[in-house]
């Protein structure tokens, strides 16, 4: 059963119903000419040249609130073994054939996720634990996706997102870009909403206008003709669309042959992963892309060790290996971040899962990340009394700091009041 496939089974109704309708309100926000910027937001310095020595990002979002006690488990606290009596991986030093592997003398991955050793081995892979939103307690799926992909909580006026604004104040990293931006879904992530030259398309390996093949020339030339005399930002959008649709054609994804011996999982997460690695190679001017992998909201029947929270794990863990091995490996320069919008409760519940909760985990990795670690900004504690209302892992490190750190070091862009409105980053030392 593939990522995409389990978002349908698991989950809250408030998860189902996002996995539904989450994207409708941006699907048609395909042009920065197209936003309303707020007035408060900070002003843009724009360099008036293309720079080609910044590096690619992708956005991986971690849909439904993942379990990061299960994803990267503190091996050395007895309590993490007292509050989850079914659905706890068994500790590094035991017998147990299912046992944890030691990341350090505090963290370990379970085995489900094994594949991602490699990167973090190799020095490429940083993993961040009780990672959230600071000062931000809502446990809603939507309001919580909503705020960390537009960068600041709790507001109501702002539209775009952080890497939509992040794009739109820098100039292009190719000379003539054909798309600067794409997100592999059916509509615009938020994350991406205000981005220049940037699509949402689903599945890049077969996009295109529907119909008969042998009147499909004509009929692009004739949408072509039909949106040249029209105005911006419709004629900007079409245009782009038009252009993508013939690109993505000569482009051949689907006979894409991955690098270095990588093996991209056939789940929708694994396909798009594989969808990114093929467009960035074609050197078109993708500078950003978005990818989803959801399901992660696992209320009942969890089991990290063989049920579906394992399966989701292996499947994480295998496509986002072979995207190192495949593109970081050769050179390509790419920093990939991963986040979800809040954690789960740290003590099972009585469906041996999890509840809504706060502090997570979050990866970043690539050739510029100071990775081989898990970084903690003090770790909080599993004892009743550390727990955030007695049940939560604390939010000790806010995910901005990792990603304005990123964006300024990795991204080059200094914009960084523009693209996290009203926080004050502290740069903790992720990038290399």
């Amino acid at each position: 059963m593939s990522d995409h496939d389990h978002s349908h089974h698991t989950g809250c109704s408030e998860y189902r119903d996002l996995s539904r309708r989450q994207f409708l309100a941006s699907s048609t926000a395909l042009s920065a000419a197209a936003i309303v910027f707020p007035e408060w937001l900070p002003k843009v310095t724009l360099s008036n040249h293309f720079s080609s020595t910044r590096d690619i990002l992708v956005s991986v979002f971690m849909r439904g609130a993942t379990d990061g006690l299960a994803m990267v488990i503190p091996h050395t606290e007895a309590r993490y073994y007292a509050i989850r009596p079914t659905i706890r991986t068994p500790a590094p030093d035991s017998m147990a054939a299912n046992r944890a592997i030691a990341l350090d003398n505090r963290f370990a991955f379970p085995p489900a996720m094994r594949a991602m050793l490699a990167p973090y081995q190799a020095g490429d892979l940083l993993i961040t634990h009780a990672t959230g939103h600071i000062n931000n307690n809502n446990r809603s799926h939507f309001d919580a996706q909503r705020f960390m992909e537009v960068g600041r909580p709790v507001d109501p006026d702002l539209t775009t997102g952080w890497l939509g604004r992040h794009l739109a104040s820098v100039p292009p990293m190719h000379p003539s870009p054909v798309l600067r931006g794409i997100g592999i879904s059916s509509g615009l992530a938020k994350t991406l909403v205000g981005a220049p030259q940037t699509l949402p398309i689903a599945d890049p390996a077969n996009y295109g206008i529907g119909g008969s093949a042998a009147t499909r020339t004509a009929r692009m030339a004739t949408l072509r003709s039909n949106f040249e005399g029209s105005a911006n930002p419709l004629r900007a959008a079409a245009l782009d669309a038009i252009g993508t649709i013939d690109l993505l054609s000569r482009l051949n994804i689907n006979a894409y042959a991955p690098a270095g011996g990588a093996v991209y999982p056939n789940t929708s997460f694994g396909r798009g992963l594989r969808s990114v690695a093929a467009l960035i190679k074609a050197d078109i001017g993708i500078e950003a892309a978005s990818v989803d992998i959801g399901g992660w909201d696992t209320h009942a029947a969890q089991d990290p060790n063989a049920g579906q929270m394992a399966t989701l794990m292996t499947g994480f863990a295998q496509a986002m290996t072979a995207f190192w091995i495949d593109v970081m490996n050769t050179g390509q320069r790419v920093t990939l971040v991963a986040v979800s919008e809040f954690g789960r409760n740290a003590i099972e519940n009585g469906s041996q899962g999890t509840d809504h909760g706060r502090g997570t985990v979050m990866f970043a990795m690539g050739k510029g990340i100071a990775g081989g670690r898990v970084y903690t900004n003090g770790w909080p504690g599993l004892e009743a009394a550390q727990l955030e209302d007695r049940r939560d892992l604390r939010v000790t490190l806010d995910y901005r700091d990792v990603l304005a750190e990123i964006v300024q070091r990795r991204l080059e862009n200094n914009n960084l009041g523009y693209i996290f409105p009203g926080w004050r980053p502290t740069f903790r030392g992720v990038t290399r």
